[in-house]
């Protein structure tokens, strides 16, 4: 596990500067395994909050206060899945998790701030698109923190055991369980060119409301799936087929005149964002497979739009 630089004469550096340098390796672990950035924020400010808590004697012993740090974390987060299936089961609507944006479009918390936003540390690869989440969001607490923090981060199996509970050996079938899940559910990869092609081309359909062109976008298997989360207008049920997605989108542009569709990335991935007033209402993620668009996610909750809605308005392509 990772640790801060070391001030000489053999002691682990717990400066608050060292402390903090931390804090981004904590986001991203964090982000991964709530799928949530507010709870991600939260699950990090406790950690160090235990840090703090301990006596200066409790710190000096601490060996490595990186690796202390982690763990602390993935064992906060740990309990934290556990809790947030019972809570996701009694959200309004479908659940989705948190979209965030490119770095060069995180929006300051208020205009002038100099301070990073620590979402604009969250590093955008493949363990952060949205399909890889959705699936992530399937697997047991236990196999989500196996996988995330030895597949993705690296960690070994022996250090995991103490965070879940687990032996080492049992730690290892549960990565090899979610790397199985995760090779049925995702499709090729589709250059992401190509899949910022598409996207763009569904945008033009969808602006002009041309059906027609939507269908021949999407695969006649397509979901479409919203998340309001109670606070704003979303489906319900998961939207099934390519025509009746299309129908559905082409009835959202009708209904609500005055949107602005912009092209943005989402996760690491090509997606829309729906603008009205200059201020994002709706983030929307893509999964393409080969040609054709399989899966939408449409975010429009508006507690889960915090970093492309705080601050100065997005600008305009």
């Amino acid at each position: 596990m990772s640790t801060p630089s070391e001030p000489g004469h053999g002691r682990p550096d717990t400066s608050l500067s060292a402390l903090m340098s931390e804090r981004r390796q904590l986001i991203n672990l964090a982000y991964r395994l709530l799928g949530s950035l507010a709870e991600a924020e939260d699950a990090v400010q406790e950690t160090y909050a235990r840090w703090y808590a301990l006596t200066p004697q409790q710190q000096d012993a601490i060996e490595s206060p990186g690796a202390w740090l982690t763990r602390v974390a993935s064992r906060i987060c740990f309990n934290l899945l556990g809790s947030a299936r019972a809570r996701r089961e009694r959200y309004v609507g479908q659940w989705v998790p948190e979209p965030l944006p490119d770095r060069t479009e995180w929006i300051d918390r208020w205009p002038g701030d100099t301070t990073i936003d620590p979402a604009d540390r969250v590093t955008l690869d493949e363990s952060v698109n949205m399909a890889f989440l959705v699936v992530l969001e399937a697997m047991t607490p236990a196999e989500r923190v196996a996988f995330i923090l030895h597949d993705v981060f690296r960690y070994p199996f022996a250090d995991i055991a103490e965070i879940v509970g687990r032996t080492p050996a049992a730690c290892r079938q549960l990565a090899a369980s979610a790397r199985r899940r995760l090779r049925a559910s995702q499709p090729s990869a589709t250059p992401t060119a190509q899949q910022a092609g598409i996207v763009r081309d569904f945008k033009r359909a969808w602006e002009a409301k041309d059906i027609e062109a939507l269908v021949g976008l999407l695969d006649p298997d397509a979901t479409a799936i919203g998340d309001g989360g109670g606070l704003a207008t979303a489906h319900v049920d998961p939207i099934e087929g390519g025509a009746q997605v299309a129908r559905a989108y082409v009835d959202i542009v009708r209904t609500a005149p005055g949107l602005t569709i912009l092209e943005r990335t989402v996760n690491g991935r090509p997606g829309l964002v729906a603008q009205r007033d200059g201020v994002t209402v709706t983030v929307y993620a893509f999964e393409v497979a080969g040609d054709r668009i399989t899966h939408i996610w449409a975010v429009r909750n508006p507690d889960k739009l915090r970093p492309w809605t705080t601050g100065r308005r997005e600008r305009e392509r």
